[in-house]
């Protein structure tokens, strides 16, 4: 039984053929911006990448990439599709062309897709990696004179200033790291000395946090050192002095910006899954439509364009079928292997004969 059969008079079809013109030259389009977005969370993720200790998220703006350059592939050539459909004696060149780009513009639907439940799938893996990332970069902190990791101390002070947060989930993380360089230590010093052996690691470890934590909107200097301590500071309470630091996390601020920006592109995508399934479905009617007008060897008689020829049942049978004997053509019959060999002997055998 014939899917969504349609009844197309010339005239019809020729504004079938102008209106996905426009609606093909439209998908270009948004491949064309569908790119440039992967490409802008490409640069995004790179930017802080050494705060990132896995590159799953890489994934999300791949697939755009490789999703938009395909997009504007595949509609440019429905546009030409369209150009050529008033040309009876140009169109029937598009008849095996036209079945790789229905399976083309279907994978691409089905990747878009993807990618939308990719956005949210992937929060865990977003933290995790933050969470990581973030705790060895304050870890490696100091280490501005060791290769490989000089800038470390740049990219977390530029982190914390850009997004407003400090530490990993809060400023005590940086409590239970030496942040400071031991070539700005003075080892003579007691109280450096008493510090480093409070701990079994020899560490400097200090109840304060780097400046990039400070919150500029503290009506008060910045305490950056004896956080802890009441004492240390004159009207100071330690529990109420929200506004002095970034109360915030990092981790919790990069993956609020991430998934943002990864949920910002569900309303584009999603407005492209839907011209590409308009673009899929109107150039379907035309093929179908002008191949039986063709059939009728009259271009302007009115004809009848469909989705499928077959019920979906029946057409998902012949394509399991048709795939079925594929994969029987691509395999090697070993019986007839063993006995082109027995073959091959026996002629052999003749050709030595008249020789004896």
């Amino acid at each position: 039984m014939v899917l969504l059969k349609i009844k197309f008079t010339h005239q019809r079809r020729v504004r079938l053929a102008q209106g996905l013109w426009l609606l093909s030259w439209m998908a270009v389009m948004w491949g064309a911006i569908i790119f440039c977005l992967g490409v802008y969370i490409k640069t995004e993720l790179l930017r802080r990448d050494e705060v990132l200790d896995n590159t799953s998220m890489h994934v999300v703006p791949n697939i755009l990439m490789i999703v938009g350059l395909a997009s504007i592939g595949t509609n440019w050539v429905a546009t030409r599709v369209c150009q050529d459909s008033l040309d009876p004696a140009r169109f029937p060149r598009w008849k095996i062309l036209l079945l790789a780009w229905f399976a083309v513009a279907a994978v691409l639907c089905f990747l878009l897709i993807s990618v939308v439940v990719l956005s949210f799938a992937l929060q865990g893996s977003l933290e995790e990696s933050l969470k990581v990332g973030l705790r060895n970069g304050i870890r490696f902190y100091k280490d501005t004179d060791v290769p490989g990791r000089c800038f470390q101390k740049e990219t977390i002070d530029r982190l914390q200033i850009e997004f407003r947060c400090c530490g990993n989930n809060n400023f005590k993380d940086w409590f239970e790291v030496q942040w400071v360089s031991n070539r700005y230590l003075d080892f003579t010093s007691q109280e450096v000395k008493d510090r480093i052996r409070s701990n079994v690691d020899s560490r400097y470890l200090l109840d304060g946090v780097p400046f990039s934590c400070c919150n500029p909107a503290s009506p008060r200097p910045c305490l950056r050192y004896h956080l802890t301590d009441n004492r240390a500071h004159y009207n100071y309470e330690y529990q109420t002095e929200e506004l002095n630091l970034y109360n915030r996390g990092c981790r919790q601020a990069l993956t609020d910006y991430y998934m943002d920006l990864m949920n910002s592109t569900g309303p584009g995508v999603l407005s492209v899954i839907l011209i590409q399934l308009s673009v899929l479905l109107s150039l379907r009617y035309l093929q179908t439509a002008v191949e039986a007008a063709m059939a009728l060897e009259d271009p302007e008689a009115e004809s009848e364009g469909y989705l499928l020829e077959k019920g979906i049942k029946e057409t998902f049978e012949d394509l399991k079928a048709n795939a079925l004997n594929m994969i029987k053509l691509m395999q090697v019959d070993p019986s007839a292997a063993e006995g082109s060999e027995p073959a091959e002997g026996e002629k052999a055998e003749k050709t030595e004969t008249p020789a004896s």
